[in-house]
């Protein structure tokens, strides 16, 4: 039947996630330091040896109304994951029972190492507007030092449309469930006004005053 088949597929495509996963994680035990890794994990529970080694750590956050947005979508088009109404996974999302917990709890997190000399936060939106400038920030942190002419290509190669086209190459069967719009503002085409205005006031309880909810913008990105 079509349901069995369904299964069928997303048993194989877990299988092949799976694959993939370890794929990735004996490839980067086996890279010499240093190795560039990436993690949504939230920062109580990074390894304390990242913190006592003073590992760099890069943050980057987006608003929490495109990340939900961009969660949802990446969520329902993820083939081995259930499909969910725009509705549940918003009061889901609120409430921060969802993968990796509440947005909000992760930023407040993040808040109290903003002064770490060993993180830096940026924002989606930061990048969106001048990746340039992001390029040279970026690698400064990290102790490069670049020419203007590396600063262009990387930024060429870094924008949202250039990732789009070589993500087959990238994340293979992922690449159209990774990358999507990247746009800023796509929240205006899902939540009606009573769930903006809800955000607001979720945003407003936990960041507002806090040197991230200021980096945000959000009175510029959400309102």
């Amino acid at each position: 039947t079509n349901l069995q088949l369904k299964l069928l597929q997303r048993e194989e495509d877990l299988n092949d996630f799976t694959c993939m996963f370890w794929m990735h994680h004996l490839t980067v035990d086996e890279t010499p330091s240093p190795r560039f890794l990436g993690t949504h994990l939230h920062p109580d529970n990074i390894p304390s040896s990242f913190y006592a080694k003073k590992t760099k750590m890069l943050v980057i956050f987006r608003n929490p109304k495109d990340t939900l947005v961009s969660f949802y979508h990446f969520s329902n088009n993820n083939p081995v994951l259930p499909v969910q109404s725009w509705e549940y996974f918003y009061s889901h999302f609120l409430s921060g029972d969802v993968p990796w917990g509440s947005y909000f709890d992760h930023a407040l997190a993040w808040e109290k190492r903003i002064d770490d000399p060993n993180v830096m936060i940026v924002t989606y939106e930061e990048l969106k507007q001048d990746l340039s400038e992001g390029v040279r920030q970026i690698s400064s942190f990290f102790g490069f030092s670049l020419t203007e002419a590396q600063v262009h290509q990387i930024a060429e190669g870094s924008t949202f449309t250039a990732m789009k086209e070589s993500a087959a190459n990238s994340h293979g069967t992922m690449g159209n469930v990774i990358f999507r719009k990247g746009e800023v503002g796509d929240w205006r085409n899902h939540f009606t006004p009573e769930q903006s205005q809800e955000m607001d006031e979720a945003f407003n309880k936990h960041l507002a005053g806090t040197r991230l909810g200021a980096k945000l913008n959000y009175q510029l990105h959400c309102q």
